[in-house]
């Protein structure tokens, strides 16, 4: 199981925007094969820092999404907003207590 986390800074008066794209697209991108979770964050102190938390089947189910038409097309919609660079981390559970 791959965790996805990936941080994403917006413009002040794009954060809206983000949000009407994230809530287009996150029942496609849950149900996409390969998909076991999907999760938006928002940092507790930055309002413009927002996480996505996703789960995946394995690395190979990951790079489908991100070769996929819809990664590209929420993609490149979500880009257009960002005031810093994206972050992005892919890590495997090593350990779960609780």
């Amino acid at each position: 199981m791959i965790n996805r986390i990936v941080r994403l800074t917006f413009l002040p008066d794009k954060v809206n925007d983000f949000i009407e794209i994230f809530n287009g697209s996150k029942e496609h991108i849950a149900s996409f094969p390969g998909n076991h979770g999907l999760k938006l964050l928002q940092d507790a102190s930055d309002k413009n820092v927002f996480y996505t938390y996703s789960l995946w089947f394995d690395d190979d189910s990951l790079q489908r999404y991100r070769k996929s038409e819809l990664f590209k097309t929420t993609w490149a919609a979500t880009r257009a907003l960002f005031s810093d660079k994206p972050l992005a981390w892919s890590t495997n559970v090593i350990e779960t207590v609780k």
